[in-house]
């Protein structure tokens, strides 16, 4: 039985570096490729975009979630902002097959566009899928007590209690209110909280001072919760990448 999944979350900054100058695309999927987690949760996915597309050489010809995923992986892709350029959202990258997936409208105002992307993945061996869930939540706090309070709702009806879960992403909860709302409603853990103490700092990659990236679990012990920082991470977005691996059972 496979016990123990690599499992990472990542805001990609839509594959440009953290002021915009360079694509950085191809050296994330290296980055990730050489990390090899099994799950992977992508923030700020570049799903199309006309003028960056003729503005950058080797621009993909594919969506940035189809690229990082390559020949290895399943995929699912949440398109969120949607504008006359182009379109960006939330990813899923998995070893394990994508059974089914949906993307549940969170949006709160026209200036942030916000989904909760769900999968379920088929993992050889468990008796239960494991229940994905990618997000971004917006900037300011009562937003985000509002869109904590959706994705409860949402997840309650669409995973059951005894399910393995597991909830990653961009939550931009400097107030750290996340862990309290989501502990108590869904019986969840923060992985990098539960080993060390606090959540990771993440944001600015190249200084981390707040803690805006999570990664939420419910059904499995934690054995490592790393933020990456440093090379190659510190020049490919602005937020850090987290890092945990889980066991079942």
């Amino acid at each position: 039985m496979e016990r123990r999944i690599k499992v990472a979350s990542y805001n990609i900054h839509k594959g440009l570096s953290p002021l915009n100058r360079r694509l950085v695309v191809h050296d994330v999927r290296h980055a990730l490729h050489n990390l090899a987690p099994d799950v992977v949760f992508l923030q700020e996915v570049q799903g199309e975009h006309s003028t960056r597309a003729r503005k950058f050489n080797y621009w993909p010809t594919t969506p940035q979630h189809e690229y990082l995923a390559g020949d290895d992986l399943s995929f699912a892709y949440g398109r969120n902002a949607i504008h006359r350029l182009g379109h960006h959202g939330n990813a899923v990258l998995s070893r394990f097959p994508i059974s089914r997936w949906g993307n549940h409208d969170i949006t709160l105002n026209r200036f942030e566009k916000r989904g909760l992307l769900h999968c379920v993945l088929e993992i050889p061996s468990w008796n239960v899928p494991l229940h994905a869930f990618c997000v971004h939540l917006n900037l300011l706090a009562r937003d985000r007590r509002k869109q904590l309070a959706a994705m409860v709702e949402q997840i309650q009806d669409e995973v059951p209690r005894n399910a393995p879960l597991v909830i990653a992403g961009d939550f931009n909860d400097w107030r750290r209110e996340a862990t309290r709302i989501l502990g108590s409603e869904l019986h969840v853990i923060e992985a990098f909280e539960t080993m060390h103490g606090s959540p990771a700092r993440s944001f600015p990659v190249r200084l981390p001072v707040l803690s805006l990236d999570r990664i939420y679990v419910r059904g499995f012990g934690i054995e490592v919760a790393d933020v990456l920082g440093g090379q190659p991470w510190s020049h490919l977005s602005d937020h850090a990448p987290l890092y945990t691996v889980l066991r079942r059972g």
